[in-house]
Parts: structure tokens; C-alpha cells; sequence
């Protein structure tokens, strides 16, 4: 730490130094007329003697990132948002004072670079550099190369580092942003309309989650930051759009791992006159579409499975599972035999729930980590899906499905409960369960009953983590690897 103090001190002299120079350490505006990539796509297989017949003038500006001179000359390399490009720098052509002003240059500063291409003996594309302009002193180095940024919780915390010395991590990100714009796409190809809802709400819901409690000021009323957009969606469809969907922000108030962050993007949509069997066939298609999009291949590996994304997937009904699990019949017929079932598995259960809840317990510990495939685990218990329409052979279970890969829920959806008597019926029920303790239960909510009591369409509503779908498709085994900036402790001074 003393060193790294040092370096920073020898950094903070040579930003006095340039200033009493004349120089101005952090300039403005900068014209660049290519990029690094731009450049060696267009040039990339022009040989030596081409640039001596036709003189390539560019205006080039990124980050310094490598330096080796020699006496009065030297080469460099320059990042930017595209790649690198070498760079090099003579005394003879940038004269005594530029030289003298590039000298005082570190590893990590930004400059503008002009001057004209060439290739040298190692036919390495590079800028004869003629001109250059110091666009921003860096006054803290950069982890050595052979080092690198290795420790996990600072490459976390400090992302803007870990995105310059760590170009894989760059590339995470870049494809983020293709699999977002291929959603997108494929919605928008089949007729769905993106919206927006709010993200501040007098009722928290649309899931069984804890939420995010802040206050308003000029109302003096207390809001909650969404947990889900799904209600004032399906509003949306009581309103009149039949498709529409939202690549939204939710906030749960829960546990940091490396599945969960308490901040996530999650991509719902929903369809009128559709059912969860519907949404299915557009699952599957819509992955499917998107890996072969973004990465090429719709066969991937993830942490050693060898992971077939090519529908159709497998499905099997949520009681099917438990019994392929071995769970015996009379135990899923028996709360209290189910209870101590569940709480041999690790389940933490306090007496009185319902037996779909229980069930969902050991579906929990004995299923869903091994589901690896994708596969399809339809018809719920009733219970654990209070915005599910229900059955109607079996009013116990509903229509939805949940959509697990490599162990993980990807996707949760179904058939949209649009009878407002049931579903206030239900909103009650949830309610007895959150003054029993249940502080993630639903809280009632009168104006979507208002809604629905003027009438919503039949209709099939999903919501897919987004960041679980780029995890899988770039291989990610956590979610703070998926997001630019994770919620992370409170960093020690």
C-alpha cells in the first residue's frame, strides 16, 4: 500500500508538472474519425507496401494502456471502446516540447492520437503518431498486467477497473446488451408493445417477496419499490393492449448470493386470449432464438453440464416431480406427514401452513437442483399461485409453469386469474397469512380488483430473469458477474 501511495504521489507531481508546462491536463471535445476495430477491419489486411503507396491519415483517442520507449522513440498502446492499436511515438517527428510533454505520460491516461498507419517489422498495425492531445491525467495506476484485477470484492466494487484491465469482463457485458435488444426484437416481431409502470407503489405486488419501503415528502406518504410489475400490466390489459411487455427493475429486500441481488432486471410480458400452454411454445422458441442470435449455438456448457437449448423441452406436472423424486403418496396426502417430511430436508417451517406450501418446501430441496435440462414443471398447488387461474378438473392446482435449467428457475408463468371475486378471495387468504407472520405475503390490493371487476380478457403472463439468462448463456456462475454494478456491502474506510 505504502508503494501504491508513492505511485499515486509521483502522478499528482506530474500533474503540477504539466500544468506548469502550459498543458492542460484534462481537455475537451476530441475529434476521432475511427475506430480501433474500424481500423483493422478496414486496413487489417493491407500490407506494408499499400500504406507507402496511399498515406492513411487517422485521429484515433482512447487509453493508454502500454508504454516501452527507447532513447527518442518508443511504442504505446491505445485502447478504446472497440479494442487496441499500437502506437508509435519518435522525438523527430513530434519535436523537442510535444516529446518532452509525452514523457511525462502514464499508463492509463487518456489521449488523442493523429497521425498516419504503417506496418513495422513484426507487420503489426500501427499509427506513426504525428500529433497527440492529453485528454485526461490518470492519477491512480492501473493493476499491473501480470497481476491483473484478481480480488473478487474490489473487482465488484470497482467495476470501471475491472472492465479496463479485464477484457472478458467487457465482453460479458456487451453480450447483455445483444440478448436485451434480441428479446426485444423477437416481442416486438410478434406484435407485444413495450411499456413502462411504476416503480414506486402504495402496494407492493405481483409476488411473494419483502419489499423496499422509502417515503414521499410533498405527499407524507409512505411508497414501496416495486417488487413486480405484473398488476399494473395486467391493468394494461383490462385497458385494452392485448400483448404488452416490460424489461423492468425490481427490488426485494433479501438475501445477497449468487443467484439473488436485491436489485434485478426481469423481463415480463403478457398476452391476451392466451393460456400458460401458449407461453410454453413462446419460451421455447424465444430462447432458443436468442442464444442462436447472440452466441451462435443453442448447445452450451454451463459449470460442466452440457446443456441442449434445441426445443422441445422436457415438462412433467409439479406432483409428477415429487413422486419421481420419491416422495411417497400418502405423505403428499398428509400435512402433518409432509411437515416432518419437509423439515427432515432442511425446510424451516413454523406450523399451520398450507399443504402446498410444504409441498413446494421439498419440491425446493429434492427437485429443483436437479433439474438440468430445461424443463417444464406445470400446474402448481394453489396454495404458493395466488394470481393463477385455477384448474378446472382440479381446482387444488392452477395453470402455470416454472422453467428450471442447470438447477435454477429461469422463468415463472401462468394463466392469469381474471375472476375478480376469486381473486379477492385469494388477496384475503394471502392476507390471514401475512398478519400470521408470512411478511412476504400478498397485501390486498382494491383498485386491481377495481380492475378486474371491469373486466381483463383471458390471458398468459411470464416474467424471466434476465440477468439468470445471460449468466447461463455466457457461462456466469454468479449474478454479480451479470451486473455492472451489485449491491455489496458498505466498503471500510
Amino acid at each position: 500500500m505504502e508503494d501504491y501511495n508513492e505511485l499515486i504521489q509521483q502522478r499528482f507531481k506530474k500533474l503540477a508538472e504539466i500544468g506548469a508546462m502550459g498543458k492542460r491536463p484534462y481537455a475537451g471535445r476530441y475529434t476521432v474519425t475511427a475506430s480501433s476495430q474500424e481500423l483493422l477491419s478496414v486496413h487489417g489486411s493491407t500490407s506494408k507496401e499499400g500504406f507507402e503507396k496511399e498515406r492513411v491519415t487517422v485521429s484515433l483517442a482512447g487509453r493508454i494502456v502500454a508504454l516501452r520507449s527507447f532513447g527518442k522513440a518508443g511504442f504505446g498502446h491505445i485502447q478504446d471502446g472497440t479494442g487496441r492499436i499500437q502506437v508509435y511515438f519518435q522525438k523527430n517527428t513530434l519535436g523537442e516540447e510535444q516529446y518532452a510533454f509525452f514523457k511525462k505520460l502514464d499508463i492509463g491516461d487518456f489521449i488523442g492520437v493523429k497521425g498516419f498507419l504503417f506496418r513495422t517489422k513484426t507487420n503489426e498495425l500501427t499509427i506513426d503518431m504525428e500529433d497527440f492531445t492529453l485528454l485526461a491525467k490518470s492519477l491512480r495506476p492501473l493493476p499491473e498486467k501480470w497481476h491483473g484485477l484478481t480480488d473478487v470484492e474490489i473487482r465488484y466494487r470497482q467495476r470501471y477497473v475491472d472492465l479496463i484491465v479485464n477484457p472478458e469482463v467487457k465482453a460479458v457485458f456487451l453480450l447483455r446488451t445483444k440478448i436485451i435488444q434480441s428479446i426485444r426484437s423477437f416481442l416486438n416481431a410478434r406484435g407485444f408493445l413495450e411499456v413502462e409502470t411504476p416503480m414506486m407503489q402504495t402496494i407492493p405486488g405481483g409476488a411473494t417477496a419483502r419489499p423496499f419501503k422509502t417515503h414521499h415528502n410533498a405527499l407524507d406518504m409512505d411508497l414501496f419499490l416495486r417488487i413486480a410489475p405484473e398488476l399494473y400490466l395486467k391493468r394494461l390489459l383490462v385497458g385494452g393492449f392485448e400483448r404488452v411487455y416490460e424489461i423492468n427493475r425490481n427490488f426485494r429486500n433479501e438475501g445477497i448470493s449468487t443467484r439473488h441481488n436485491p436489485e434485478f432486471t426481469m423481463l415480463e410480458f403478457y398476452q391476451a386470449y392466451a393460456d400458460y400452454r401458449d407461453l410454453i411454445e413462446l419460451t421455447e422458441q424465444m430462447i432458443s432464438s436468442v442464444a442462436g442470435e447472440v452466441i451462435g449455438t443453442t448447445s452450451i456448457t454451463y459449470e460442466g453440464h452440457a446443456i441442449n437449448l434445441d426445443p422441445p423441452w422436457k415438462k412433467m406436472t409439479f406432483l409428477q416431480s415429487l413422486k419421481e423424486a420419491g416422495v411417497r403418496d400418502d405423505v403428499l396426502a398428509d400435512a402433518d406427514k409432509a411437515r416432518e417430511y419437509a423439515k427432515k430436508l432442511g425446510a424451516q417451517l413454523q406450523g399451520g401452513e398450507p399443504l402446498g406450501k410444504i409441498w413446494n418446501e421439498i419440491f425446493e430441496a429434492l427437485v429443483e437442483p436437479n433439474l438440468i435440462q430445461p424443463t417444464f414443471i406445470t400446474d402448481y398447488p394453489t396454495d404458493i399461485s395466488p394470481l393463477s387461474k385455477k384448474r378446472e378438473d382440479d381446482p387444488s392446482f392452477v395453470e402455470r409453469f416454472e422453467l428450471f435449467v442447470v438447477g435454477r428457475e429461469m422463468a415463472n408463468a401462468f394463466s392469469e386469474l381474471n375472476d375478480p371475486v376469486d381473486q379477492k378471495e385469494r388477496f384475503l387468504k394471502q392476507v390471514t397469512e401475512r398478519e400470521a407472520g408470512d411478511d412476504e405475503a400478498h397485501q390486498m390490493d382494491e383498485d386491481f380488483i377495481r380492475a378486474l371487476e371491469y373486466g381483463m380478457p383471458p390471458a398468459a403472463g411470464e416474467g424471466i430473469g434476465i440477468d439468470r439468462l445471460v449468466m447461463l448463456l455466457t457461462g456466469s456462475p454468479s449474478i454479480r458477474d451479470v451486473i455492472l454494478f451489485p449491491q455489496m456491502k458498505k466498503e471500510k474506510p
